[in-house]
């Protein structure tokens, strides 16, 4: 029940950044500033007990699956184990890790913008990928890195749309440009926001505080 509930927490705050990458909305955090590192790995011709004891040791949802020269192949899961391994009723150590992982495994590179990597996940839909840096695996981005900074990364976004909102408005020459962002009154979000007495306020509570007085 857990994981189905994450699952659907994780696919949603993915579609969100895709969905601000979509209107343009660019974050400064890259790939590198939240990725898992170091990584643990696995030689394809090990057995599939192996990488589970492995991923219990170190708490870990995944496994890398190298080459013999240290090439990530695949990546193995939690739900590979159960879906290849557990539900087939196979002795996992009568099984290679080759023959259980996930491949090919994508990878991305460490100076990547959090938001774009978030569109590809969703687009691709995965929840891990191999951060590469000059040919060498140097860490994992999983969808849940990705939550776990959502507070800092709605707070970045919000301050990009502010400041891109108040550059068109010196560009057009207008007073009161249409800015994008969350209401300072009920939190809300909103593509025309309106400055009042110093805060950025949404229509719908520009109508509610001018009945109040």
């Amino acid at each position: 029940m857990w994981d189905t509930y994450f699952e659907l927490i994780e696919a949603n705050i993915i579609h969100g950044l895709r969905t601000m990458s979509e209107i343009g909305l660019r974050s400064r955090m890259l790939v590198k500033d939240v990725m898992s590192s170091p990584v643990i790995t696995i030689d394809e011709e090990a057995p599939a007990n192996q990488a589970a004891g492995l991923m219990d040791k170190h708490g870990l949802g995944c496994i890398i699956v190298t080459s013999k020269e240290g090439k990530p192949l695949g990546i193995i899961t939690e739900r590979d184990l159960v879906r290849r391994v557990l539900a087939k009723n196979i002795k996992p150590d009568s099984l290679k890790a080759k023959e259980v992982m996930t491949s090919p495994l994508i990878t991305i590179e460490p100076g990547e913008k959090i938001s774009e990597v978030a569109r590809r996940m969703s687009r691709l839909n995965i929840r891990r990928l191999g951060v590469i840096y000059k040919g060498q695996l140097v860490g994992v981005l999983s969808s849940k890195d990705v939550l776990g900074v959502m507070p800092e990364l709605i707070e970045i976004i919000q301050e990009q749309a502010l400041m891109e909102g108040e550059n068109r408005a010196q560009e057009v020459g207008e007073e009161s440009a249409p800015l994008a962002g969350y209401c300072d009154n009920c939190g809300g979000w909103s593509d025309n926001l309106k400055e009042s007495n110093g805060e950025f306020i949404c229509e719908d509570c520009v109508v509610e505080l001018g009945s109040e007085e």
